[in-house]
Protein backbone atom coordinates (compact mmCIF):
# COMPACT_ATOMS: atom_id res chain seq x y z
CA UNK A 1 0.00 0.00 0.00
CA UNK A 2 1.22 3.07 -0.61
CA UNK A 3 0.59 5.85 1.85
CA UNK A 4 2.61 9.78 2.30
CA UNK A 5 4.30 10.23 5.77
CA UNK A 6 2.72 13.22 7.48
CA UNK A 7 5.48 13.62 10.03
CA UNK A 8 9.08 12.05 10.42
CA UNK A 9 9.21 7.88 11.18
CA UNK A 10 12.36 6.32 12.23
CA UNK A 11 13.51 3.85 9.86
CA UNK A 12 10.74 4.82 7.27
CA UNK A 13 11.18 7.97 6.14
CA UNK A 14 10.69 11.95 6.22
CA UNK A 15 7.11 14.12 6.20
CA UNK A 16 5.79 14.02 3.00
CA UNK A 17 7.01 11.30 0.97
CA UNK A 18 5.87 8.72 -0.69
CA UNK A 19 6.18 5.06 0.38
CA UNK A 20 5.06 1.51 0.04
CA UNK A 21 4.29 -0.42 3.04
CA UNK A 22 2.44 -3.32 3.83
CA UNK A 23 -1.17 -3.18 4.16
CA UNK A 24 -1.47 -4.10 7.84
CA UNK A 25 1.15 -2.07 9.13
CA UNK A 26 -0.57 1.56 6.93
CA UNK A 27 -4.24 0.46 8.36
CA UNK A 28 -3.27 -1.05 12.11
CA UNK A 29 -0.56 1.87 12.85
CA UNK A 30 0.34 4.42 10.07
CA UNK A 31 -2.86 5.82 9.27
CA UNK A 32 -4.71 5.49 12.96
CA UNK A 33 -1.74 7.12 14.43
CA UNK A 34 -2.14 9.48 11.93
CA UNK A 35 1.07 9.33 11.05
CA UNK A 36 0.52 8.93 7.68
CA UNK A 37 -2.50 9.26 4.66
CA UNK A 38 -3.07 6.94 1.55
CA UNK A 39 -1.59 8.11 -1.11
CA UNK A 40 -4.72 9.86 -2.94
CA UNK A 41 -4.48 12.86 -5.30
CA UNK A 42 -6.16 15.10 -2.79
CA UNK A 43 -3.98 14.02 -0.21
CA UNK A 44 -1.04 15.03 -1.90
CA UNK A 45 -2.01 18.56 -2.17
CA UNK A 46 -3.09 18.84 1.79
CA UNK A 47 0.23 17.12 2.73
CA UNK A 48 2.03 19.43 0.38
CA UNK A 49 0.76 22.44 2.29
CA UNK A 50 1.22 21.08 5.64
CA UNK A 51 4.86 20.53 4.62
CA UNK A 52 5.11 24.28 3.25
CA UNK A 53 3.98 25.18 6.22
CA UNK A 54 6.15 23.11 8.38
CA UNK A 55 9.25 24.18 6.74
CA UNK A 56 8.44 27.79 7.48
CA UNK A 57 7.79 27.26 10.83
CA UNK A 58 11.03 25.76 11.09
CA UNK A 59 12.95 27.91 9.29
CA UNK A 60 11.27 31.12 11.97
CA UNK A 61 11.95 28.11 14.71
CA UNK A 62 16.09 27.94 13.32
CA UNK A 63 16.59 31.67 13.25
CA UNK A 64 15.32 32.23 16.84
CA UNK A 65 17.33 29.31 17.91
CA UNK A 66 20.76 31.17 16.59
CA UNK A 67 19.78 34.39 18.14
CA UNK A 68 20.19 32.56 21.34
CA UNK A 69 22.56 30.54 20.58
CA UNK A 70 24.82 33.85 20.18
CA UNK A 71 23.59 34.87 23.47
CA UNK A 72 24.76 31.74 24.98
CA UNK A 73 27.81 30.35 23.46
CA UNK A 74 30.88 31.57 25.38
CA UNK A 75 28.34 31.49 28.84
CA UNK A 76 30.32 30.82 32.10
CA UNK A 77 28.67 29.26 34.99
CA UNK A 78 30.06 28.24 38.13
CA UNK A 79 28.64 25.26 40.22
CA UNK A 80 29.31 24.66 43.77
CA UNK A 81 29.41 20.96 45.14
CA UNK A 82 30.31 19.53 48.67
CA UNK A 83 33.91 17.60 47.59
CA UNK A 84 35.32 14.57 49.60
CA UNK A 85 39.17 13.07 50.09
CA UNK A 86 41.32 13.97 46.98
CA UNK A 87 38.89 16.37 45.87
CA UNK A 88 36.21 13.64 44.85
CA UNK A 89 32.49 15.11 44.67
CA UNK A 90 29.70 13.82 46.40
CA UNK A 91 26.88 13.41 43.76
CA UNK A 92 27.19 14.87 40.23
CA UNK A 93 26.51 17.38 38.46
CA UNK A 94 23.75 16.80 36.21
CA UNK A 95 21.70 18.67 32.88
CA UNK A 96 19.49 20.01 35.66
CA UNK A 97 21.67 21.66 37.76
CA UNK A 98 23.19 23.36 34.44
CA UNK A 99 19.84 23.90 33.76
CA UNK A 100 19.24 25.37 36.74
CA UNK A 101 22.32 27.60 36.61
CA UNK A 102 21.48 29.15 33.45
CA UNK A 103 17.87 29.97 34.28
CA UNK A 104 19.68 32.09 37.53
CA UNK A 105 21.24 33.95 34.47
CA UNK A 106 18.29 34.67 32.31
CA UNK A 107 18.20 31.23 29.90
CA UNK A 108 15.51 29.03 29.45
CA UNK A 109 17.13 25.68 28.64
CA UNK A 110 15.07 22.48 28.55
CA UNK A 111 17.60 19.87 30.44
CA UNK A 112 17.09 17.38 27.75
CA UNK A 113 18.62 19.69 25.41
CA UNK A 114 21.98 19.81 27.56
CA UNK A 115 24.18 17.18 25.86
CA UNK A 116 25.95 15.73 28.61
CA UNK A 117 27.14 12.31 27.63
CA UNK A 118 27.32 11.43 31.43
CA UNK A 119 27.14 13.68 34.51
CA UNK A 120 29.96 15.67 35.83
CA UNK A 121 31.97 13.93 38.52
CA UNK A 122 35.20 15.94 39.07
CA UNK A 123 36.00 19.69 39.82
CA UNK A 124 37.41 21.90 37.45
CA UNK A 125 36.17 23.53 33.75
CA UNK A 126 34.21 21.23 31.76
CA UNK A 127 32.35 22.21 28.14
CA UNK A 128 29.10 21.48 27.80
CA UNK A 129 27.26 21.50 24.42
CA UNK A 130 23.65 22.70 24.21
CA UNK A 131 21.24 21.43 21.01
CA UNK A 132 18.59 23.91 20.73
CA UNK A 133 17.42 23.20 17.47
CA UNK A 134 18.32 19.93 14.90
CA UNK A 135 21.07 22.79 13.29
CA UNK A 136 22.12 25.29 15.95
CA UNK A 137 24.17 24.22 19.03
CA UNK A 138 26.12 26.29 21.94
CA UNK A 139 28.67 25.57 23.78
CA UNK A 140 28.81 27.01 27.89
CA UNK A 141 31.44 26.53 29.99
CA UNK A 142 30.57 24.90 33.41
CA UNK A 143 33.33 25.27 36.00
CA UNK A 144 32.74 23.15 39.05
CA UNK A 145 34.53 24.32 42.10
CA UNK A 146 34.37 23.38 45.87
CA UNK A 147 31.29 24.26 48.28
CA UNK A 148 33.21 26.28 50.96
CA UNK A 149 30.37 25.32 53.65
Amino acid sequence: MEVILREDVDNLGSRGDLIKVANGYARNFLIPQKKAVAATESNRKIVEQERDAHNRREAKLKTEFEGQAKQLNGTEVTIAQKVGENDQLFGSVTSQNIADMLEKKGFTIERRKIQLEEPIRTLGDHKVTIRLHREVTAEITVHVVKDEE
